[in-house]
């Protein structure tokens, strides 16, 4: 584990405790933009990096415990419908940054259609460069290519208009409260057939 993931796993520690402290003197209100405050802009910096790593699973069980803290439920409720209502994205903000840095950028990255000439399905997709390293394809550049391709068409036209695009993309992942990956690909994939 990083030094890095490391500090950033003590200061989720540290703002969970402050939140769970807080939470007898000050409204769900005032719980919610503390939160924003310390919470989600400790974990929400540089997760395009880190939010692959072993140590995401750690700071994501803290962000529960503090959505659980903040709505007054016990410690065996499910958090799905809790982030739902509170408006905050799950483990999802992971893809959330990813693909904002993605649309924000993509003069970094080449379509299919300026790869070769042929009209096919795939031709408003980016081009995935082959990667045999795990580390190279856990990675910011080639994640973001896999889940931008992997986002619903209705989703990916409107990348042109990086707000809407951001906005639209945020109620969805709302709706879904994913918990990982997989359950990002598996609602992409039936709504893509």
């Amino acid at each position: 584990m990083s030094l890095g993931n490391t500090v950033l796993q003590l200061f989720c520690y540290y703002y969970c405790f402050a939140i769970c402290f807080v939470k007898r003197y000050v409204s769900q209100q005032t719980l919610k933009a503390i939160y924003y405050a310390y919470f989600h802009a400790i974990m929400k910096y540089g997760v395009i990096f880190w939010g692959q790593s072993p140590g995401s699973l750690r700071v994501f069980l803290l962000q529960k415990r503090v959505i659980r803290t903040i709505m007054d439920c016990g410690g065996r409720t499910s958090c799905r419908t809790l982030f739902h209502e509170l408006g905050i994205l799950t483990t999802s903000q992971y893809i959330f940054s990813l693909l904002q840095f993605v649309v924000k950028n993509s003069n970094l990255f080449l379509l299919n259609k300026n790869r070769h000439s042929f009209n096919t399905r795939q031709q408003s997709n980016f081009h995935q460069p082959s990667a045999h390293l795990r580390k190279y394809q856990l990675g910011p550049y080639y994640m973001g290519i896999n889940l931008f391709n992997t986002l619903p068409s209705t989703l990916k036209i409107e990348s042109h208009n990086p707000s809407r695009f951001m906005t639209l993309l945020k109620k969805f992942l709302l709706e879904s409260s994913l918990y990982s990956l997989e359950e990002f690909y598996n609602i992409c994939k039936s709504k893509n057939s």
